[in-house]
């Protein structure tokens, strides 16, 4: 079968696509292959099956005859090689009972080594021979059903049925008397194609088990950094359609070395498998959950804060430049230098609408003033950020961008007197627009890799907004060796 890194793509094969796809109590990220999917993912799996199959050895094969006027002829065929195959046609069908591979009219050209001996009370010191000989296998079907459960969060593959057929067979000899061509035809035409239909379902069986190996290896939880981790197990068993398979996993955002337990959201939602009216290979949906999660994970952990010190106006961070607004600032800290200190006093309120994603923030703005080493709080307004998130697909990466819609202050505490709120929501609006935001383009504007699988990525993809899932929707094609060029090239810029 296929080799081990391409083993990800029969396991795509089992990721919900026409009309409404319900998803599992617990699972909040859903994945979409389409019939079009399945078909190259289905002639990607068959085009790596043959590159395993090819210069397959089969067993040696021995066995005697009686020939007339000659002897009793012992023969043995060895170093029985599988040179070629091709596929004629194949298809992949779901059913209730599984997924089910087909192959058929396919062809395969074999090499073998003959040789032979006869011995008769006519020659009693016996005759030898040897040679080559090449074998063509015509109307050859092969096929495969297979299965997936959930087997405590991991999905266990299994072979229901398989096996392999080969319709005719015809051998051309390299040398050799004529009554052996007739003798290999009669006495090990069978034998030949035997041994192929057993070489072919045996390395049909060793394929699937090792990749049943890989997919019970497959990590539960996928630590993101040493705050947060990705729940990833999987939840239910898949759903099979006449056009698509189903399966979701938990896709929830937890505190590393936590214990995976169910978290309470809200849950019910329909996931739309539409593409747009786009006939697309995958689809993969994510529920706003998801981002929540990662919300309350990081504002728990205390990660939800930033220090400005640098401002494109240096001369902001002084408290001489602030003598008009806060005078009572300049007079008891003239000249010092300054830093705020923004920091998340609730976690972030996320939503996805039918257009972008948006975000609520509150945070506390801390006003430091620095004199003597020792870093001063002086003031603390309380502020509310609306701001939305687009995303887009650059090439095989995922970008994005946030933009401010609004945002209201007001003051918390003070040691420096009353504060002029209406002047310095100016300074915090130049803030969040030269500094915040532009900090955090910046990390989303070269955006984050997908995955790939053996070489091949997302091509042509969209972004779907539709309460509360974002999805992507995407063909696969092979990613040239010039795209790793421009990555990195961007990368180290």
């Amino acid at each position: 079968m296929a080799p081990f890194n391409l083993f990800f793509l029969l396991y795509l094969l089992f990721i919900p696509t026409s009309g409404y796809v319900q998803p599992y109590e617990d699972g909040f990220v859903s994945g979409v292959i389409s019939n079009k999917g399945l078909d190259f993912a289905k002639d990607l799996l068959i085009e790596k099956g043959i590159e395993s199959i090819v210069l397959l050895k089969l067993p040696e094969i021995e066995n005697s005859a009686q020939v007339s006027l000659v002897g009793k002829a012992k023969v043995v065929l060895s170093d029985i090689t599988i040179k070629d195959v091709q596929v004629n046609s194949s298809s992949v069908v779901i059913g209730e009972s599984g997924i089910v591979v087909v192959v058929s009219g396919a062809t395969a050209d074999l090499s073998m080594k003959w040789k032979y001996t006869v011995s008769s009370w006519l020659i009693p010191i016996g005759i030898s021979d040897s040679g080559t000989a090449s074998i063509k296998v015509k109307g050859m079907q092969v096929g495969l059903t297979l299965n997936l459960k959930n087997q405590e969060g991991r999905l266990k593959l299994s072979l229901l049925d398989h096996g392999c057929y080969v319709g005719d067979l015809s051998i051309k000899l390299d040398g050799g008397a004529a009554w052996l061509y007739q003798l290999l035809v009669d006495a090990f035409e069978e034998n030949i194609a035997s041994s192929v239909e057993e070489g072919i379902s045996g390395k049909i069986k060793e394929g699937i088990t090792k990749l049943d190996n890989f997919l019970q290896a497959l990590p539960k939880q996928i630590s993101i950094d040493e705050t947060a981790a990705l729940n990833v197990s999987f939840v239910g068993n898949p759903v099979l359609s006449n056009s698509s398979v189903a399966v979701a996993i938990n896709g929830l955002f937890t505190r590393t070395s936590e214990i995976l337990v169910p978290q309470s959201y809200k849950k019910g939602y329909k996931v739309s498998s539409a593409c747009g009216g786009l006939p697309k290979m995958i689809k993969v949906s994510i529920h706003e959950n998801v981002f929540k999660s990662a919300s309350l994970v990081y504002f728990n952990a205390g990660k939800m804060q930033l220090i400005i010190d640098e401002l494109p106006d240096q001369a902001l961070l002084n408290t001489a430049e602030w003598r008009f607004i806060v005078p009572q600032l300049y007079k008891r800290y003239p000249n010092d230098n300054m830093q705020i200190n923004v920091s998340a006093s609730s976690p972030p309120v996320i939503q996805v609408s039918y257009q972008d994603i948006g975000a609520t923030v509150s945070v506390d703005v801390t006003i430091n003033v620095l004199e003597s080493g020792e870093t001063i709080p002086v003031a603390c307004l309380s502020v509310d950020v609306s701001a939305s998130c687009s995303v887009e697909i650059l090439g095989n990466n995922i970008a994005g961008r946030i933009r401010l819609q609004n945002f209201s202050a007001y003051l918390k505490w003070s040691k420096i007197g009353k504060l002029r709120i209406h002047l310095i929501q100016s300074l915090i609006s130049s803030a969040l627009k030269t500094v915040v935001l532009p900090y955090l383009n910046r990390q989303l504007k070269s955006g984050y890799p997908l995955p790939t699988i053996d070489d091949y990525g997302f091509q042509n993809s969209i972004v779907l907004y539709n309460y509360p899932w974002i999805s992507v929707c995407s063909d696969a094609s092979f990613i040239e060796e010039d795209y790793y060029l421009v990555q990195q090239s961007t990368y180290a810029s």
